[in-house]
């Protein structure tokens, strides 16, 4: 499984906070803490600040990248705020993400064309947000056949099909474990990946939910997530999950983790 940590978003009021205030201290103790507890990147998105993003985007690359060196996953629609973050990034990171809306399309594909960055394709377009398995795969399929045009290798996106909450339609749970299965399917060698917590939206019991939701995307074939990497129950989950699926040879993952404790949540 990659796991994004998704901590560092300007949305989250303390984070917002220490962005405006170029608070070194607060933002590399939450990269730190992502990348201790197994983040594969580090999201950063400073896009509540309209006019600055790109500033504090890259402020952001530099300040995570001082303490870590795990790669950015760079978090913006705006091809500028990306270009100016890529500027000072250091490896290879991730892109966060590419849609079928015609200007985000064509904004930030010249970005990642030829390049051997990790994109994640979102399975929105004009149309609006998908419900169905027919509808993400008409854009998956849009989106992937795009970027592979344009020199990206199939290895390298991660398409999201996009998470729904329950809470309006009790069908978006499964039409997306399903979505994951069918597109892991048609494109091989392809990731998926998702912001998850979405699904339990307007319910009690979130955590619970969520954790119970990444095991089914997993059996599905789900490997990428952008999440809490300090959510001990949730990672425990994914670890057992994957043994299940089959996605751990000899469950030497699983049983360095129990060595390590990390089941005792």
């Amino acid at each position: 499984m990659i796991i994004v940590g998704e901590l560092i978003n300007a949305s989250r009021k303390a984070i917002g906070a220490a962005i405006e205030a170029e608070d070194v201290e607060t933002i590399q103790k939450v990269a730190a803490d992502q990348a201790e507890a197994g983040a594969n990147y580090i999201d950063v998105n400073a896009g509540i600040f309209v006019g600055k993003e790109p500033e504090y985007l890259t402020w952001l690359v530099e300040t995570v990248q001082d303490v870590t060196e795990t790669p950015c996953a760079i978090d913006s629609p705006d091809p500028k705020a990306i270009e100016a973050a890529l500027s000072v990034h250091k490896g290879t990171p991730m892109i966060n993400s590419i849609s079928l809306e015609k200007d985000r399309y064509d904004n930030l594909m010249p970005v990642v064309a030829g390049t051997d960055y990790k994109v994640i394709a979102l399975c929105m377009s004009d149309e609006g947000m998908p419900e169905t398995v027919d509808d993400r795969l008409k854009i998956a399929d849009k989106l992937v056949n795009g970027l592979i045009q344009n020199n990206v290798k199939v290895e390298n996106i991660f398409v999201d099909p996009l998470v729904q909450p329950m809470s309006v339609n009790t069908s978006f749970g499964v039409e997306f474990v399903n979505s994951v299965e069918a597109i892991m399917s048609k494109f091989p060698g392809i990731h998926t990946a998702c912001g998850l917590s979405n699904i339990s939206y307007g319910l009690p019991a979130r955590k619970f939910m969520n954790q119970t939701f990444m095991v089914m995307a997993i059996a599905k074939g789900l490997d990428g997530a952008i999440m809490n990497p300090l959510d001990k129950k949730m990672m425990a989950n994914i670890i057992a999950a994957e043994a299940l699926a089959g996605k751990d040879e000899y469950c030497m993952n699983y049983l360095k983790a129990f060595r390590a404790g990390k089941f005792d949540v």
